[in-house]
């Protein structure tokens, strides 16, 4: 059995970074560069926007529903946010990575944290992404051009927080340059997809390189 046709399994690959850093962009890349590559669907209680459906941009639930998801252990992470209920489910995840296709996470550190000490944290791929310097980040934020000036100094109050929390990560990068940190990522995940967690076959090969070593005595 050659590397070429070995299963393997999918990688939970959660990309956490404060707002402005250029995680958004990044995940849209990587899903563009593996289009096997899926982006975890959340589930949430809050109502439908128009055009939105279920199972397309979220998974809906009512509340009720929701807490009994979580209660069942449903919930790879969740958190309530202005009312409102969001989560990542577990059976589509687990379903996805025992096909071996890797789900992108956009998570913060709480989510990430939650994921990480799930059932299926032996999994977790996560990366940290740090802006360049602290007036770039805010930079970047205003001249997205998306939020008001209180908005845009809420997130980065919120993202001296956030940044505290880089250590709890597999891998951190710096985006300084958008390019340079795209090939970083890819060269990770290309890696990562080897980590032996990844690859439930290598125990039949040893094995039968072992009755081969027996065949020869």
């Amino acid at each position: 059995m050659s590397n070429k046709t070995m299963a393997r399994r999918g990688l939970l690959i959660i990309l956490s970074s404060p707002s402005g850093a250029g995680k958004s962009t990044l995940a849209k890349r990587l899903l563009a560069w593996d289009t096997g590559m899926r982006f975890s669907i959340s589930a949430t209680t809050r109502a439908p926007r128009p055009g939105e459906e279920h199972g397309r941009e979220y998974y809906f639930h009512t509340r009720e529903e929701f807490i009994q998801m979580v209660d069942r252990g449903e919930m790879l992470e969740h958190a309530e946010v202005f009312g409102n209920f969001y989560g990542s489910p577990k059976g589509p995840v687990e379903s996805a990575i025992n096909g071996g296709q890797d789900v992108l996470f956009d998570v913060d550190w709480q989510g990430g944290q939650q994921v990480r000490n799930s059932a299926l944290g032996k999994h977790v791929l996560s990366i940290f992404i740090l802006p360049p310097s602290i007036p770039e980040l805010e930079r970047r934020l205003i001249s997205r051009g998306q939020d008001s000036k209180e908005v845009i100094d809420n997130r980065m109050a919120k993202s001296r927080d956030e940044i505290s929390h880089w250590p709890e990560y597999d891998y951190v990068l710096v985006n300084d340059d958008l390019e340079a940190t795209e090939d970083r990522l890819k060269t990770i995940i290309s890696a990562e997809r080897l980590r032996l967690t990844q690859q439930p076959d290598v125990v039949d090969v040893v094995r039968t390189l072992n009755k081969e070593f027996e065949n020869r005595t």
